[in-house]
């Protein structure tokens, strides 16, 4: 068995909430990220899915060691990256890069392209100038723009065009993993596809491993092979893709597949979940998605479930996993598959150009 690129182990982030000036007050954190574990094989795409404000991008951050961890630990390629600080952090981050969700707020309207692309060589003191030129050309073939586009500003591209300026600014300089945190949300379907199959291409050219943060359960459909859902902070099911789709394990997991939109236009809407996420500066005790959970019970109120394995490389945290009733996710899976045959075919008729 080959050791993990990336192993996180109990991993978590609090902020604190403090009131006054001069005389400040603790009132008590944030528990943004509280105590997560998961692993990233190399060439691998693990998808974070979650609803706004579950902790998925805290998590690409504290990967990142763009924030410190408040507790856990960090192993990239069997090396503890938890506490690097200095001259080791900034040469660890060569090998570890993001593309963010909005290409136009990511990229510095007064630098061209050239200067965009060869900001990261640069600053990790790789090749000379013509060799930052060269690679710059390079770049941005990989990404399906053209030289000549390496002279003009952000303001002149598409958003599309951006966010491949983004990715070319992420592979600058090679990187083994890169975090790519919602980066088709902003952008139109068609576009959408045109950007998802150009990073499937460069993983599987450049070996690469993906932490693939989405709330589009279609587009993860697409690229991920495993597939972690956040709640509040707390991962409560991780699985293969194929597996977490045909049969999700914990009622979370499943009130996201029943709220995927359906092609049939007479069909009844799917109810909302009752209730609303509770606050991370006070989590319910217990499972903390018991306050909206169909089929809570009283251990559900006071013990907090572990995530266990519930089938091969599948693991939920349920106190009730083996004992949910069957649902039948049928017309889901239907529309995933609708999703995504129609991003495909957008794809080609912009590849065709029409």
């Amino acid at each position: 068995m080959t050791e993990p690129l990336l192993e996180v182990s109990d991993l978590a982030k609090h902020f604190p909430v403090e009131r006054g000036v001069l005389f400040s007050r603790r009132l008590g954190s944030v528990r943004a990220v509280d105590g997560i574990s998961f692993t990233l094989k190399r060439g691998e795409t693990l998808a974070l899915v979650g609803e706004s404000g579950c902790g998925k991008s805290t998590t690409a951050r504290l990967v990142l060691r763009l924030l410190p961890p408040s507790a856990g630990r960090i192993r990239f390629n069997g090396a503890d990256i938890t506490a690097l600080a200095g001259e080791k952090l900034r040469r660890l981050r060569r090998r570890m890069q993001i593309v963010f969700q909005d290409p136009f707020a990511s990229l510095d309207p007064r630098m061209t392209v050239a200067e965009t692309l060869e900001e990261p060589l640069r600053v990790h003191g790789i090749g000379d100038r013509a060799s930052r030129r060269a690679r710059v050309n390079e770049l941005l073939g990989m990404v399906g723009l053209a030289s000549y586009h390496a002279g003009r500003y952000p303001h002149e591209f598409s958003g599309g065009q951006r966010q491949r300026i983004g990715i070319a600014r992420a592979l600058a300089p090679s990187p083994e993993l890169i975090v790519c945190d919602e980066p088709v949300s902003a952008l139109d379907v068609s576009i959408q596809a045109q950007v998802i199959n150009l990073l499937a291409d460069l993983r599987r050219g450049l070996n690469l491993s993906y932490l693939f943060i989405a709330h589009d359960l279609a587009v993860v459909k697409h690229v991920a092979d495993r597939v972690a859902v956040m709640y509040l902070g707390r991962i409560v099911e991780i699985a293969p893709k194929d597996a977490l789709f045909a049969e999700p394990r914990h009622p979370y997991t499943r009130t996201l597949m029943a709220a995927i939109p359906r092609p049939d236009p007479h069909h009844d809407p799917v109810p909302a979940v009752p209730g609303d996420m509770p606050s991370p500066l006070a989590p319910p005790p217990g499972c903390r998605f018991h306050t909206r959970c169909p089929f809570a019970i009283a251990r559900c109120r006071t013990e907090d479930p572990a995530l266990a394995l519930v089938a091969p490389g599948h693991f939920a945290a349920c106190h009730r996993t083996e004992e949910l009733p069957a649902v039948d996710l049928a017309e889901q899976r239907a529309a995933l598959a609708v999703n995504a045959e129609r991003r495909l075919a957008l794809y080609a008729a912009r590849s065709r150009g029409s």
